[in-house]
Order: structure tokens, then C-alpha cells, then sequence
């Protein structure tokens, strides 16, 4: 059950675009991570955000702090979802935006181009 669960992101911890905009207002504010290739990341993002490709997370994971919580977010939440589970089996506290920068937009929330 536990690999079934691994496969479809039983356990993963997912927060929708408005809680993950509360929670970057807080002090201290979470780490927020975009998932996304540069060119996305450049036509807009959430201000703040460290740009870390999915295909690079494994490689710079050791630039995050294992004691902050951190948000992820990509263009739909697939790539961030893949990058949380990834980090949560590093023993992150790592949350999913879910539905990523189309929910954020959607949301009405700030972006920065």
C-alpha cells in the first residue's frame, strides 16, 4: 500500500494559491520554490520565488533549508507536485500549490513580470 500510495502522492501536502499567498506574507515567511524552466519563470512569477527547475531540484536541494517550510509551485502543479514528494522524502517540510501559477492567476494574486 505504501508504494501504491508513493505513486498516485498519497501523503503529499497540497495548499491552494490563496493559503500559500497568506502564508508568504508571515513572518517568517516560507521558502517559495518555482519549479518551472526560466522562460516561464521570466513571462511572470510570484516575487520572491527561487527559480529551481524541476530537472535541477536534486542537484540544488542541498540550497534549501531542511528547517523552513517550503511552498512549490509550477505553471499547472504537476512539476511541483513530483518536486514536493521529492522533497518530502528529504525529510522537507514541503506543500504543493495546487492547480500552480494558473490557480494563482486565477486567484487574482500578485504576479511579477
Amino acid at each position: 500500500m505504501d508504494f501504491f500510495k508513493s505513486l498516485v502522492g498519497g501523503g503529499q501536502q497540497n495548499i491552494e494559491a490563496a493559503e500559500a499567498y497568506t502564508r508568504l506574507q508571515s513572518k517568517p515567511a516560507p521558502i517559495l520554490v518555482d519549479v518551472r524552466e526560466p522562460e516561464e519563470f521570466r513571462a511572470g512569477h510570484v516575487a520572491g520565488a527561487k527559480l529551481i527547475p524541476l530537472n535541477e531540484i536534486g542537484k540544488k536541494v542541498k540550497e534549501l533549508p531542511i528547517d523552513k517550510e517550503i511552498l512549490v509551485i509550477c505553471a499547472s502543479g504537476s512539476r511541483s507536485s513530483l518536486a514536493t514528494r521529492q522533497l518530502l522524502s528529504l525529510g522537507y517540510k514541503a506543500y504543493n500549490i495546487r492547480g500552480g501559477m494558473g490557480a494563482w492567476h486565477r486567484a487574482g494574486l500578485p504576479i511579477k513580470k
